[in-house]
């Protein structure tokens, strides 16, 4: 009896020590896949950026001579410019606010927006994303963490989304632009445990807050949004994205006759060289990745001297709006505690 009892003890055992091997080179090949991946990913953000470098250096060597570096201090487009630059900043925090209404967060002071603005120059610190933390952090005192973290991955997503919705109006001209519809529709009240799982999948222990049991009970009881749907806030960041190209169009009145193009196809480019730049989130504010896609789907359409300087005009001005709005919170935060 001892002998048999011995026996499957030692079978049991066996099948346990496979269990924890099974499970170890699953754990070891997952983060192998993992680092892969985002090895990947970063040498594909380091290639778009030397890429977007190296072709803005080319054209400015190709357009020196005819470019005039001019200051149009004196051109009330250039006023203009800022002036739509502030307001889509307003929107954008507006927007932002919505989302973490639409969450079912309690917490809808006015402070939300201001905060926003207030961050929004951290994206130019080295490492992008020191903007999300700071807003992560902020959420998390505010409300809990859950809804901090949704807020703050969403919002982005929903700039994506408006701008893709707005170029697919370019499906007159192309009829594939019609998939630019696609992250429209992902954007809903299940697209927020989509993100949490993903996170999961990644094995994020900074975020690791939720069990996988009971995943869905605590979510539900974290977050109760409001809608199937985030309209109120998408339609804030509408209002963005045609402030930012309003912005871009004044710069672009300084140098050329805006009758005398075609603004539906400007906006279309102009929509989804903006995307690009956001999704590949190589330089802050996708500098040099939104200017070099913006002049290869513009081609020849108009001179490339004119779109250059409108392109440094543009990022200028949207730059010093940024750091003006923010600046306040920069040397609070960053350079008198430092």
């Amino acid at each position: 009896m001892q002998g048999r009892l011995g026996i499957l003890l030692e079978k049991q055992w066996a099948i346990l020590k496979d269990f924890k091997a099974k499970m170890t080179l699953e754990k070891n090949i997952y983060f192998l896949k993992n680092y892969l991946l985002r090895m990947k990913l970063n040498i594909l953000k380091k290639v778009f950026l030397i890429f977007s470098l190296f072709y803005l250096f080319y054209l400015l060597i190709l357009n020196f001579k005819e470019i005039s570096f001019d200051l149009y201090f004196d051109n009330v487009n250039l006023y203009f410019s800022f002036i739509f630059c502030f307001l889509s900043l307003l929107f954008n925090g507006l927007a932002w606010r919505n989302i973490i209404i639409w969450l079912g967060s309690r917490y809808v002071d006015n402070e939300l927006t201001y905060f926003f603005i207030a961050t929004n120059s951290l994206k130019y610190l080295p490492g992008n994303v020191w903007h999300f933390i700071e807003r992560f952090k902020f959420l998390k005192k505010k409300t809990n963490k859950i809804i901090a973290l949704n807020g703050t991955l969403i919002e982005p997503y929903l700039m994506l989304s408006v701008a893709l919705l707005i170029s697919s109006i370019g499906v007159i001209f192309n009829p594939f632009l019609i998939l630019l519809l696609s992250p429209t529709f992902f954007l809903n009240k299940r697209f927020i445990y989509f993100l949490l799982k993903i996170l999961k999948s990644f094995n994020v222990k900074k975020y690791d807050f939720i069990s996988p049991r009971n995943s869905k009970s605590e979510l539900y009881t974290s977050i109760k949004c409001e809608s199937f749907f985030p309209l109120r806030a998408f339609l804030i960041e509408v209002f963005f994205i045609g402030s930012k190209f309003l912005a871009f169009l004044f710069c672009l009145n300084i140098f050329l006759d805006i009758s005398q193009i075609n603004i539906c196809l400007v906006l279309i480019i102009f929509c989804i060289s903006w995307s690009i730049g956001l999704i590949v989130p190589a330089a802050p504010g996708g500098a040099g990745i939104f200017e070099t896609f913006f002049l290869l789907l513009i081609g020849n359409a108009y001179p490339q001297n004119l779109m250059l300087e409108t392109l440094i005009y543009f990022r200028v001005i949207s730059t010093l709006a940024d750091l003006l709005l923010s600046s306040p919170f920069i040397f609070k935060n960053y350079i008198f505690k430092n």
